[in-house]
């Protein structure tokens, strides 16, 4: 499987490390009540959606880049990828 890196060009899936879902989820305030729960939840309940994702990747064992790709988890299909410093890179 390759993963197009904007920097690189199409390399192996191997030089990447998942990092998890792009999502638009915010962070709970620590200070805030029941900071505790909201923030399991914020760690380890994700939504497992068929279809497109936006996925945030690390090119470990290339440039170093943070990308944001879509890919189809049912295909596992790349749509697209950007740099997440790029606009409209990240959420």
């Amino acid at each position: 499987m390759k993963l197009h890196c904007p920097l690189c060009g199409a390399r192996d899936i191997r030089e990447f490390h998942y990092q998890g879902a792009a999502s638009l989820a915010d962070r709970p305030d620590p200070d805030a009540p029941e900071a505790a729960q909201e923030f399991l939840d914020y760690v380890y309940m994700r939504d497992n959606p068929a279809g497109d994702n936006r996925e945030l990747w690390f090119h470990a064992h290339g440039c170093g880049a943070w990308l944001v790709a879509t890919r189809n988890v049912t295909t596992h299909e790349f749509l697209s990828v950007r740099l997440a410093t790029d606009k409209g890179g990240m959420p």
